[in-house]
């Protein structure tokens, strides 16, 4: 009878990390920060119909990067509970905190048990009534829950990425004045990305209810030529 081929448990969650690790950072990072009227999403994206920047609810929003039909499960998954949780009890039970805890033990029980853990990391995002209580929930591959303060980014190069972005954020900023800024950090100093490479949400508390929603290149466009102009 052959032996089964043993592996250390170390090295096993150790393989499993850098495979994931390696497939999320092939793909293209993305941002989010808090700006006067709510939180801003920016994504480098340059496909008009699959979407890395989603609603999930009235005042919640979902992002992923990575293996896009890996993150878009989850982010079916989400909608599908808010939408149980909202229709059962009350609009205002749903709540990006039991959602992010929800997906972190997925992820964590993905990696922990499936041969293969899933290559994404994922960001819920939630915009209060007032700047203090605006919400950023990072997820890792491995289920690791991050609550972050101001600033978020996913992805390739996300040290860098921070490192640009903190020097030049500020939660005071307008609208016309945070996505320049989010979109210089993505693209560093040796690039400059257009409007038709980017994705670009809002949850705006100036929205009603319903606090998502999208900017269109033209209006994407015209922000960044401001800026530089």
């Amino acid at each position: 009878m052959n032996m089964p081929f043993y592996v250390a448990p170390e090295q096993m969650m150790k393989d499993r990390a850098d495979f994931a690790r390696k497939g999320i950072a092939r793909g293209r990072a993305m941002v989010a920060v808090q700006y006067a009227d709510g939180i801003l999403l920016v994504t480098e994206n340059p496909s008009n119909t699959l979407r890395k920047i989603s609603e999930i609810y009235d005042r919640i929003a979902f992002a992923g990067v990575g293996k896009y039909n890996e993150f878009d499960q989850l982010r079916r998954f989400g909608v599908r509970n808010a939408d149980v949780k909202g229709y059962s009890y009350s609009r205002d039970d749903v709540e990006a905190r039991s959602l992010a805890n929800d997906y972190a033990q997925i992820l964590g029980q993905t990696f922990t048990h499936e041969l293969k853990p899933l290559e994404v990391e994922i960001l819920v995002a939630e915009v209060g009534v007032d700047p203090s209580t605006d919400q950023l929930f990072h997820i890792l591959y491995d289920g690791t829950l991050v609550d972050e303060r101001g600033t978020s980014v996913l992805g390739g190069d996300a040290e860098a990425i921070a490192e640009r972005l903190t020097t030049t954020w500020s939660a005071a900023h307008a609208l016309d004045q945070a996505l320049p800024v989010a979109v210089a950090a993505l693209a560093g100093p040796d690039r400059q990305l257009t409007a038709d490479d980017i994705e670009v949400a809002v949850l705006s508390r100036r929205n009603g209810r319903r606090c998502f929603s999208r900017l269109e290149d033209a209006d994407v466009e015209a922000i960044l030529g401001s800026s530089g102009s």
